[in-house]
């Protein structure tokens, strides 16, 4: 199923300067600065129960796909909120998922789990009905393997570093049974506050009291409501952390004075409070964020553009993050002028700015990237982790922003055995294009070979403090 020249040009000579590069990449160690990966896994390293838990239960890839062809969540075993009736045979949900994994064709997601099943299980047939049991069966046994456990795993994909992302009222058991195990491997988490930052997000008023309960901060006060983040937020750190995310609708910012800043939180604890006030709150708190990022050096993630839980129905079943989010236009430059007014010159402060919304690559990320020394563009992500979107990214961003106001790249996965094929197809996309200029003579091979270990591996690590 894989050919080795996979996502190289088809010019023979940048075909050749393609498979030069990656060759000195393709075997670099995984640095994988951001994503979705359960702790709980690495914690306990208990294996991995069946194939469906391992590739489909977890990925919201693979079931937004198959949902969209009418096929029900409760048939692919994702929990319902009310404890209803779902598919519990892992069996059964496996073969759905190959009885439709024609619909992949020509997405990422076939890639990756292409290349999971022939470099992982060995398994060299696309996967279908008619082989759907033998698949099932080979991975099955290989899960049953100590050497298929998750740490096993860590240490074959070659992963350097692993982050994970917690909420704030996370107390981050998972990572103390990993700390004091003695295992080597370097799973840290990120902070993550949205569940008490967002005022739309379910339970936000209890989360807030949370809060302050699990930092002994008056947290229903605008400062020690503050003072209770700066304290999750050290606690974060003592596991490793080294960025902040932010999954907020916009990129809205704001820089109220404390007077405004407190009058706001008080409305938004309130039960009458408006649209407009959660929205300035939510674009408040970025600002407040990257304060504190300036005090404790955590480096900044904001990931906006995104409706979330669009589906009302499949929320209101489902829950969250179950593959029904939207990706939506998105403002930059208006937005996050009062961030930067008061931080985007600083050399201290790193602020990682991801989009969902193409058109504003070179017509906003780029020029702001490419002037504030506080601004960093993240990779395509998400909707965009694709082979051809990411060399949109890479002719949209580098002629304005550069290679170097860029951060390599991060996988953002749930999906556990995605990693390394992931981090794979990004590093061919990344010599292909490097390769296209050497071929045109816009830059010399010595140049592009550091340039591909960069984007490979040094950007991410620098970017995040790694």
């Amino acid at each position: 199923m894989l050919h080795e020249d996979r996502l190289f040009p088809s010019d023979p000579r940048q075909r050749s300067i393609a498979q030069a590069l990656y060759a000195n990449v393709r075997n670099l160690p995984i640095v994988s600065p951001h994503g979705h990966t359960n702790p709980q896994w690495f914690a306990q390293n208990k294996p991995f129960e069946n194939p469906a838990e391992l590739f489909v239960t977890p990925d919201h890839y693979i079931y937004r796909m198959l949902y969209s062809q009418g096929v029900k969540l409760e048939d692919l075993g994702l929990r319902r909120l009310d404890g209803g009736s779902v598919e519990t045979d892992p069996r059964q949900i496996w073969r759905r998922f190959a009885q439709h994994y024609y619909l992949f064709r020509g997405t990422p997601t076939r890639l990756w789990i292409d290349h999971a099943f022939e470099t992982l299980f060995g398994l060299t047939e696309r996967l279908s009905t008619s082989n759907a049991d033998h698949h099932y069966d080979v991975i099955d046994a290989a899960l049953k393997s100590p050497a298929f456990a998750p740490r096993a795993l860590f240490e074959r994909f070659n992963i350097e570093v692993i982050a994970t992302t917690e909420g704030p009222l996370d107390q981050l058991k998972w990572h103390a049974m990993m700390r004091d195990s003695g295992w080597k491997g370097r799973v840290i988490t990120a902070y993550r506050p949205d569940s008490v930052v967002d005022p739309d997000f379910v339970g936000f008023r209890g989360n807030i009291k949370q809060l302050g309960e699990l930092t002994g901060e008056d947290s229903e006060s605008w400062s020690g409501y503050l003072a209770a983040h700066r304290k999750r937020r050290a606690y974060f750190k003592t596991f490793g952390a080294t960025s902040s995310d932010h999954g907020h609708p916009t990129a809205l910012t704001a820089d109220l004075d404390n007077a405004a800043a407190q009058a706001l939180f008080s409305r938004v604890l309130a039960s009458n409070s408006t649209t407009q006030d959660k929205e300035l709150f939510r674009a408040q708190m970025l600002t407040e964020m990257a304060a504190m990022s300036c005090d404790d050096g955590l480096v900044m993630q904001i990931h906006p553009g995104s409706m979330r839980n669009h589906n009302p129905s499949l929320f209101a079943t489902f829950g969250r993050d179950t593959g029904h989010d939207i990706p939506t236009r998105t403002d930059y430059v208006s937005a996050l002028k009062p961030l930067l007014d008061r931080f985007g010159n600083r050399n201290d402060l790193t602020i990682i700015l991801f989009t969902l919304d193409e058109t504003t690559y070179s017509r906003e990320l780029a020029p702001l990237a490419g002037h504030y020394p506080a601004l960093r563009l993240g990779p395509a992500w998400w909707f965009f982790d694709a082979p051809e979107s990411m060399i949109r990214f890479r002719e949209l961003i580098t002629e304005t922003a550069g290679f170097y106001n860029t951060v390599g790249f991060n996988d953002d996965t749930r999906a556990f055995p995605s990693i390394p094929a992931r981090h794979d197809v990004a590093r061919r996309v990344d010599c292909s294009y490097l390769a296209r200029l050497v071929a045109t003579h816009q830059l010399d091979e010595t140049e592009a070979h550091e340039l591909a270990h960069d984007l490979a591996y040094q950007l991410a690590k620098s970017a995040y403090k790694l």
